[in-house]
């Protein structure tokens, strides 16, 4: 063999760290094929199965399957093409990984007299951190909220304003967020709550008739009602009656004069029951989660003003 100096099985496991047993798998997959045989049939390597044992050994510790280091030794892979899918699935399993260390570090941060049952469902949420299935819950939830409202025109930009969108290397917050968030997004009579309410405010919109006022109900409820909150303006004080006029006024506009009650007490009970259903604290809990998860400035809640409309709105209906 031109002087080669050959060795056998044992002295390769000594040259390179190996056990016997594994290199003779090696040779026997056609991984490391001897370079010759003694007339006993024992077999003996050259120098070149050293360098193929150490590149065998690398690639295994990297995780990558002998089917692959095959090719790569038999060149019909080139190691560089190798490493650059084996690093993209590394990355994969680097966030998954990550996702669940947040999750392992939320339970340790959570309230030590929570119950066992609640620390269990949290590990148990670790199943539902994959993106498609992340996915699969936003969309039924949205789906079901939105049903029958595919059509309007503000259905594509309300819809990506209430999606969680779960970074790839999420907070702990941002893991604890979610799982809260899961289960109101599982929550049938949260669903059907919010489903009238995107009904009801499908046509939640004023005509634009040059007011000052905006023509969302919502948006006119924070504008007009917000400062009478901070400034401490009773609901039942006569300084509450314009506040109530504007408000009563823009929801007549919105329902159309066919559809309007003519009396003010009607009006007064129909915006009033509206408001009620909107001033739902789950909503404030989806949009503060929400903001959390996609990491937004956290919402301004409404429940203040809602609380406060209501109030002052049933305050001027007459008492049965």
């Amino acid at each position: 063999m031109n002087g080669e100096t050959l060795h056998s099985i044992g002295d390769l496991a000594r040259r390179t760290g190996l056990t016997v047993k594994t290199i003779r798998f090696y040779a026997d997959t056609g991984l490391v094929p001897p370079t010759d045989r003694t007339p006993a049939g024992y077999r003996r390597y050259g120098a070149d199965a050293v360098a193929r044992i150490d590149l065998v050994r690398t690639l295994r510790e990297l995780g990558i399957d002998l089917a692959t280091i095959r090719k790569v030794l038999d060149r019909e892979l080139s190691l560089p093409d190798v490493a650059e899918t084996h690093a993209q699935a590394l990355d994969v399993q680097i966030r998954v990984l990550r996702q669940r260390r947040a999750v392992l570090t939320a339970i340790v941060g959570r309230d030590p007299a929570r119950r066992e049952t609640d620390q269990s469902d949290l590990m148990h949420q670790l199943a539902c951190l994959s993106e498609a299935q992340r996915r699969h819950l936003v969309d039924d939830f949205l789906g079901a909220v939105f049903d029958g409202l595919h059509d309007h025109p503000a259905f594509a930009a309300v819809t990506r304003s209430l999606t969680p969108l779960l970074p790839d290397d999420p907070e702990p917050e941002q893991i604890e967020a979610w799982v809260e968030l899961a289960e109101l997004l599982q929550d049938h009579d949260f669903r059907a709550t919010l489903h009238g309410m995107a009904h009801n405010l499908a046509v939640d919109r004023a005509p634009d008739d040059g007011t000052a006022l905006p023509r969302i109900l919502a948006e006119a409820v924070r504008a007009q009602v917000t400062p009478a909150v901070e400034n401490g303006t009773a609901p039942e004080s006569p300084a509450a009656d314009p506040i109530v006029a504007a408000l009563s006024a823009h929801y007549a506009r919105i329902l159309g004069s066919s559809q309007a009650p003519h009396d003010t007490p009607a009006l007064h009970g129909r915006l009033a029951a509206l408001l009620e259903q909107m001033n739902d604290p789950r909503r404030d809990q989806y949009l503060s989660l929400l903001a959390v998860i996609n990491g937004w400035p956290a919402p301004d809640s409404l429940e203040p003003a809602l609380t406060w409309a209501v109030e002052a709105l049933r305050v001027r209906m007459p008492q049965r």
